[in-house]
């Protein structure tokens, strides 16, 4: 690392400490030619692949946008997809790879979509996995009524339980 005051070619790291929840690590070096300390800070870099083969970085911001768009005029705050956006970052960072595909992080994406806003979902979906007729549509409605069945039956069963432990 050259020296930003001298621009010595070399320096010495001092202390290392992560920070952003080990997303970044930042590292207090000092010159052993002019001896003034400075401070680097190094990200891990996340690599999306698109379809087409193009690798870009991975944006928290575009994740956002997406979202956003999907959530319009639905009941969705600026926090809530923040939040989202976040939860499918940490998601695709804890696959541990340089590298991800962007299908996956799309798949990220559906799960806490569907969680936050089944309407949003269905906006988000149809334009990711490229519905092409009413029957995607239906099909998918039909899954999340699905899902839905499930959770009130689970629920009941819990408070059922719940009732007969007193």
């Amino acid at each position: 690392m050259r020296c930003p005051y001298c621009r010595h070619a070399d320096s010495r790291v001092v202390d290392s400490r992560e920070a952003d929840d080990g997303q970044l690590i930042r590292r207090r070096r000092a010159c052993p030619e002019c001896g003034k300390r400075f401070t680097t800070v190094e990200e891990a870099v996340l690599a999306v692949v698109k379809r087409s083969g193009v690798t870009e970085p991975f944006s928290r911001t575009k994740i956002i946008g997406g979202v956003r768009k999907a959530c319009q005029g639905r009941p969705v705050d600026e926090d809530s997809i923040a939040l989202l956006a976040q939860r499918v970052e940490e998601t695709v960072r804890a696959k541990g790879a340089a590298e991800i595909p962007s299908h996956e992080v799309g798949l990220a994406i559906l799960g806490p979509l569907r969680d936050l806003d089944e309407v949003a979902y269905l906006r988000f979906a149809s334009v990711y996995r490229s519905f092409d007729s009413l029957a995607d549509f239906e099909r998918e409605i039909e899954t999340l009524r699905a899902a839905a069945r499930a959770r009130e039956e689970d629920g009941a069963e819990a408070a059922s339980a719940a009732g007969h432990a007193q």
